[in-house]
C-alpha cells in the first residue's frame, strides 16, 4: 500500500536494510565479475595494487560525499553540493553529466541482460528482452520508491550471497581442504613471472580500468534522501564502504589470482567462472550467468533511479524542465522516471541499430564521467568544510585528517584523468568526455550569467 507522501515531498519509505543493501549493490556490479578479467590479464597478481589503489580512492572520496550528506541530505546529492560550493554553473554541469552516465549505462546493461536471457529463450528475439527488462524496471521506479528499495534488496542480496560462497570455497580451496582441488600455494602469485610480471607500469594502467568498476558506491547518498533518517543512512552506509570494499573486491579477486594463473585464458574470458569449474562445481558457467544477469537487473534499477532522482533534483533547481519536479501523491516522480526510461529505450535502440558507430560514440562520452564526479565532490568538500570554520566540530560525520587527505585525493584523481591521455585504450574516452563536459559546463556557465544579469 502507497501511503501519499506529505506536501507533495518525495516518499520517505526507504529502509535502513533497503540503504544498506543499495550501498553494497552500487560497488558489485557485472564488472566485478566479468570486466575485472581484462584487468587481471593486464597486471597479473599485481591487480591486488590496483584495486586497493583505485578502492582508496573510491573511501576517501565516499567519506568526502558522506561529510556533506550526513550535514545536509539532499536528493540532488553531490550536484547540489556543486551548487552551494562551487556555484550553479558546476551544479547544473555535473548534475546532467551523471545523469547522463546512467542513462548510456541503460542502453548497455539493457542489452548484456537481454544477450543473457536470449541464451537460454532463443525463441524471443534479443531486442524483444531488452524491451522487457526495461518495461519492468520502469514499473518498480514509477510504482513507488519502497518497490525501487525492495527489489534492489533482494538483487544485493544474492550479488552478496553469490561473493560469500564464492569466498568460502576459495578460502577452503587455498587451504587444501576442498576436494579434488589441490592446495595451489603461492605458485600463482608469484611463481609466474612473479607478483609483477608486466612491471608496476601495468598497475598503474590497470588502476584505470578497475577504477570505473567502483563508480555507482554514491547512490546510497542520493537514495538517503527517500529515507526517515538520512543522516543516520549516510554514516552507516559510508562507513561500511571500506570492508565491502576489503572483503568482496581484494577478497574475491585474491582468491581468483591464487587459484588461476594469470596468464590462463580462460581468466580473461571470466575469471570467476574459470574458478567455480576448478571447484568442481557443475554448471559454473549458468550459474555466473544467473549472477551476472541479477547484476545487470540492478544495476538497471538503480540506473534508472539515479537518472531520475538527479533529474528531479535539477528540475526543482531550476536546471531542467518544470515537469520534471512533479510529484505523485505515491511520492514518486514520475516524470522524472518516464523522461529517464524514454532516453534509455532510445539508447538500447542505437546499442542494437549502430553498436559500432552511433552508440560507441555515446559511451565513449560517458567514458571519464566518474572521475569528472569524484573531482568535484572532492572540490565541494574542500569549499564548504573551510567555508564551516569552527562550526566543522559538531559535523556527524567528519573527513579524515581535513585538508590534507583532500587535497590527496584531488590529485590523486587529476592524476588518474592525465593517465587517461596516455594510454590508448582511454584516450578516446578522455576526450570525448572532456568536449561533452566542455559543452554542459559552458550552457552552466552561460544559463548562471543570463540568470545574474536578470
Amino acid at each position: 500500500m502507497n501511503v501519499p507522501a506529505p506536501n507533495g515531498q518525495l516518499a520517505k519509505t526507504l529502509k535502513p536494510r533497503h540503504l544498506s543493501m543499495i550501498a553494497i549493490a552500487g560497488v558489485i556490479g557485472a564488472g566485478l565479475f566479468v570486466g575485472s578479467g581484462a584487468a587481471i590479464r593486464q597486471a597479473g597478481p599485481g591487480v591486488l595494487l590496483a584495486y586497493a589503489a583505485a578502492g582508496l580512492v573510491v573511501i576517501l572520496v565516499m567519506r568526502m560525499l558522506g561529510e556533506m550528506a550526513a550535514a545536509n541530505p539532499e536528493t540532488g546529492s553531490f550536484s547540489a553540493y556543486a551548487d552551494k560550493a562551487l556555484g550553479r554553473w558546476a551544479g547544473f554541469s555535473i548534475g546532467w553529466l551523471y545523469a547522463w552516465f546512467w542513462i548510456i549505462v541503460l542502453g548497455i546493461e539493457a542489452t548484456a541482460g537481454a544477450a543473457i536471457v536470449h541464451r537460454w529463450v532463443p525463441g524471443v528475439d534479443q531486442w524483444a528482452w531488452a524491451l522487457i527488462l526495461m518495461v519492468l524496471l520502469t514499473a518498480t521506479n514509477v510504482f513507488s520508491v519502497k518497490s525501487f528499495g525492495e527489489f534492489e534488496f533482494w538483487f544485493a542480496s544474492i550479488k552478496v550471497a553469490a561473493i560469500v560462497v564464492f569466498l568460502i570455497l576459495g578460502v577452503l580451496a587455498i587451504c587444501g581442504l576442498l576436494p579434488g582441488v589441490p592446495a595451489p600455494g603461492l605458485d600463482n602469485l608469484i611463481g609466474r613471472g612473479g607478483f609483477l610480471p608486466n612491471g608496476p607500469g601495468a598497475v598503474l594502467a590497470g588502476i584505470l580500468v578497475v577504477v570505473f568498476s567502483f563508480f555507482g558506491a554514491e547512490i546510497a547518498t542520493i537514495a538517503a534522501g527517500e529515507s526517515a533518517d538520512p543522516a543516520t543512512a549516510v554514516k552507516k552506509a559510508v562507513r561500511s564502504t571500506v570492508w565491502r570494499i576489503l572483503v568482496f573486491y581484494l577478497g574475491s579477486i585474491a582468491i581468483v589470482v591464487m587459484l588461476l594463473p594469470w596468464n590462463d585464458a580462460s581468466v580473461a574470458k571470466s575469471p570467476y567462472v574459470a574458478v567455480m569449474e576448478r571447484y568442481g562445481i557443475p554448471g559454473a558457467g549458468t550459474i555466473m550467468d544467473v549472477v551476472v544477469l541479477v547484476s545487470v537487473l540492478s544495476c538497471l534499477n538503480s540506473g534508472l533511479y539515479t537518472a531520475s532522482r538527479m533529474m528531479f533534483s535539477l528540475a526543482r533547481r531550476g536546471d531542467a524542465p518544470k515537469a520534471l519536479r512533479r510529484i505523485e501523491r505515491s511520492g514518486v516522480p514520475r516524470s522524472a522516471v518516464l523522461a529517464s526510461t524514454v532516453v534509455g529505450f532510445i539508447t538500447v535502440a542505437l546499442n542494437y541499430l549502430y553498436p559500432d558507430t552511433v552508440f560507441l560514440f555515446l559511451v565513449n562520452t560517458s567514458g571519464a564521467i566518474a572521475l569528472f564526479v569524484w573531482l568535484v565532490i572532492a572540490a565541494s568538500q574542500l569549499v564548504l568544510r573551510k567555508r564551516m570554520g569552527a562550526a566543522a566540530r559538531d559535523l556527524p560525520l567528519k573527513m579524515w585528517l581535513f585538508p590534507y587527505l583532500t587535497w590527496a585525493t584531488i590529485s590523486a584523481i587529476i592524476g588518474l584523468i592525465v593517465g587517461m591521455a596516455f594510454i590508448d585504450s582511454t584516450r578516446q574516452e578522455l576526450l570525448l568526455s572532456g568536449a561533452l563536459a566542455l559543452v554542459i559546463i559552458g550552457v552552466g556557465v552561460f544559463r548562471q550569467r543570463t540568470s545574474a544579469e536578470r
